[in-house]
C-alpha cells in the first residue's frame, strides 16, 4: 500500500520536513536505541540529543539518518548539506520533552549511524594538539565518570582511547552527555578483548597503570599507606613502596571465586615524576572492580610503571575521572616539556 499522505513544508531553499502524525511511532523508537545497547549495536544506530553535540557529530562525519525537531529555527544553526541528506521530522516539542533525558531539552534528537573511528574527520585543532599520549580504559562503569574521563583525554590532546569489554558503552547517553562532544574530537576504540589490545597501540610504547585503589601494600604489611606518607617531604623523598604487590582483587575471593590472582609486581613511583617514553600509554580502573591483571601484565611487558597519586593518609582514593585528569595533563606536561628541550637542542648554533 502507499505510504500515508505526508505534510512536507520547506525550512528554506532545498531544505524539506514532514510533520509528524499524531500517534507516529518513530519517536518511540527513538527511546528504545538510546536505552539498549543490544539494539544500538544490532541497528548500528546512536541517538544524540541538544545542538551542541549533533553539530560536532556532523562536523565530524557522523552519518545523520533522522533528525527530530520542534522548531524550524533549530535547522538554521546545522550545516545545511548535512541535513540535506537525512529525514527531517518536526515533532512537537511536549513529544521530545516527555521522553529528552535532559533537564532544559532543547528540542533536537538525531538518530546517526553509529560512528566508525576509522572514517571520522577530527578538528584539525585537534589533531595539531595530538600528543603520543593514549589512554587505556578498564573496568570503568559508571557512564558519567567515563564521559568525563573522554573530555579530559580530549582536553590533554591524547591520540586515541581504547575501552575494554569491562567498560560501560560510550555511546550510552549519559556518556555522550558527559563526554560534551569528546566523542568527536577523537578516536574512542570500543569493546576490546585484552588480547586485541597491543594491536590497537602504537609500536615501542610505554604503558603505566595509574591504580587509583589503595596502591600500597595490603593493610597488614607495614608499608607507608597509600604511598602518600613521606610524599610532601623533600623532592629526594624514597619512592612510594615499591615492593607493594598490587592485587586485581582483594586477597581473599572475589566475584568469580578466585583466589588471589598472580599479578606482576612493577616498579612504583609517584605520579609527577618522570614516565612518558614515547609515546605512552596509561590504564585507568574503574571504582570498584579496579584494574584487571591484564593490564598489569601488559605494562610489565611494556616496561611500565605503577603511577601513584600521593593522598592524605585516611582519605579514600580518589575518583576514577579525576584520577585519569591528573595523570593525563601530568603526561602532557612532561611530553611537551620534552619537545621543547628537543627543539631547543636543535636551535644550538654550531660554533664555526
Amino acid at each position: 500500500p502507499p505510504p500515508p499522505a505526508v505534510e512536507r513544508s520547506s525550512a528554506g531553499p532545498g531544505l524539506w520536513y514532514e510533520r509528524a502524525a499524531p500517534g507516529d511511532r518513530r519517536l518511540g523508537k527513538v527511546v528504545t536505541i538510546a536505552k539498549s545497547k543490544k539494539f544500538r549495536d544490532h541497528h548500528g544506530k546512536v541517538l544524540l540529543e541538544g545542538h551542541r553535540l549533533i553539530k560536532d557529530a556532523l562536523e565530524a562525519g557522523a552519518v545523520l539518518q533522522t533528525l527530530f525537531f520542534s522548531t524550524v529555527g533549530h535547522l538554521r544553526e546545522l550545516p545545511e548539506a548535512e541535513l540535506k541528506r537525512a529525514n527531517l521530522v518536526k515533532v512537537k516539542f511536549e513529544d521530545i520533552k516527555s521522553w529528552s533525558d535532559l533537564v532544559t531539552p532543547q528540542g533536537l534528537i538525531g538518530i546517526f549511524s553509529k560512528p566508525d573511528h576509522a572514517k571520522m574527520s577530527y578538528p584539525a585543532a585537534q589533531l595539531t594538539s595530538s600528543l603520543p599520549l593514549l589512554l587505556i580504559c578498564d573496568n570503568i562503569r559508571d557512564p558519567g565518570n567515563l564521559g568525563t574521563i573522554l573530555r579530559s583525554a580530549a582536553g590533554a590532546g591524547c591520540e586515541k582511547v581504547l575501552l575494554t569489554k569491562g567498560c560501560v558503552d560510550p555511546w550510552e547517553p549519559k556518556v555522550l552527555r558527559a563526554g560534551m562532544g569528546a566523542h568527536f574530537r577523537l578516536p574512542i576504540v570500543a569493546n576490546l578483548d585484552w588480547e586485541s589490545v597491543p594491536s590497537n597501540l602504537p609500536a615501542g610504547v610505554q604503558v603505566c597503570v595509574a591504580d587509583n585503589k589503595d596502591p600500597s601494600a595490603p593493610s597488614d604489611t607495614a608499608s607507608v599507606p597509600r604511598g602518600a606518607g613521606r610524599a610532601g617531604s623533600a623532592p629526594g623523598s624514597p619512592k612510594a613502596p615499591v615492593k607493594s604487590k598490587p592485587k586485581a582483587a582483594p586477597e581473599h575471593e572475589d566475584e568469580e571465586g578466585e583466589v588471589g590472582v598472580c599479578v606482576p609486581d612493577l616498579a612504583t613511583q609517584y605520579y609527577y615524576e618522570n614516565w612518558t617514553q614515547t609515546p605512552a600509554a596509561v590504564v585507568i580502573g574503574g571504582e570498584t572492580h579496579g584494574l584487571s591483571p591484564d593490564a598489569f601484565h601488559l605494562a610489565a611487558s611494556t616496561g611500565g610503571k605503577r603511577l601513584v597519586i600521593p593522598v592524605v593518609p585516611g582519605v579514600d582514593s580518589l575518583n576514577s575521572a579525576i584520577a585519569a585528569g591528573i595523570v593525563l595533563f601530568e603526561g602532557k606536561r612532561q611530553l611537551l616539556r620534552r619537545h621543547k628541550q628537543a627543539d631547543e637542542r636543535q636551535k644550538v648554533p654550531v660554533v664555526g
